[in-house]
């Protein structure tokens, strides 16, 4: 699914619910990752094993030797010299994204589940200009939670925005605008631009001041991606 989203030089690994679970949840963890889940719930604990058990497979399928991946500055990961890539998880799915560094400057990728948004969340994470269109959208697609798209393309903005610039980025310094477009697979998809608000990173000598993204609807949940090219 988060595949989909993403050019070929991406590798993504994902795992689906109980069939996932099965194949990664009792994937070793290095000495270093178990530091971390001393005070761990079980829950925690098959999330953080299930979505490193997919970076690692990922790692494997760029050659990269499998190492472990430790939380860095703001709980971003720490990734391998020569590799950037993103990983998410929600109930019932993880995934991680990793593509050499010569190919991407960066990229982020969010998963969440397809149902609405706790009451009051969307007031605190949306734009006016966002909140009129998503009422638009909602009746003109009502098959499509709208927010919860929102919420998630705003997760994967920041997480390729922070490895390049080291520094928060608001929900309410990146305008998102949603776009749903005709495609060959099953379910709703579409495309996304977040024009961003605060003066974006440098990338190959330019000043960024939006990221392109995609997105898709399917098997209970809504996945989006942002890349950003080097060029």
């Amino acid at each position: 699914m988060i595949g989909e989203l993403l050019p070929g030089s991406v590798v993504a690994v994902e795992a689906f619910g109980e069939e996932g679970e099965r194949e990664f949840g009792d994937a070793p963890l290095y000495p270093q990752e178990e530091a971390l889940l001393t005070q761990a719930v079980d829950k925690r604990r098959r999330e953080f094993t299930v979505v490193r058990a997919c970076a690692r497979r990922a790692m494997d399928k760029l050659g990269v030797p499998p190492q472990p991946v430790l939380p860095g500055e703001r709980g971003a990961p720490q990734w391998p010299d020569g590799v950037t890539g993103s990983m998410t998880h929600c109930e019932g799915y993880g995934a991680a994204a990793l593509v050499r560094a010569d190919d991407l400057a960066s990229l982020g990728i969010d998963a969440e589940p397809h149902a609405p948004l706790p009451e009051g969340v969307l007031a605190a994470v949306a734009l006016p200009a966002e909140t009129a269109r998503h009422a638009r959208l909602a009746v003109e697609r009502p098959d499509v939670h709208w927010d919860r798209l929102l919420f998630s393309a705003k997760e994967s903005v920041y997480k390729a925005w922070f490895p390049l610039t080291r520094a928060w980025l608001d929900f309410s310094e990146a305008d998102i605008d949603l776009t749903p477009v005709a495609g060959p697979g099953t379910g709703p998809q579409g495309t996304f631009r977040a024009r961003l608000l605060v003066p974006g990173p440098m990338v190959g000598g330019r000043r960024v001041g939006h990221f392109d993204g995609r997105w898709i609807v399917r098997r209970g949940l809504v996945a989006t991606a942002v890349t950003v090219r080097h060029g």
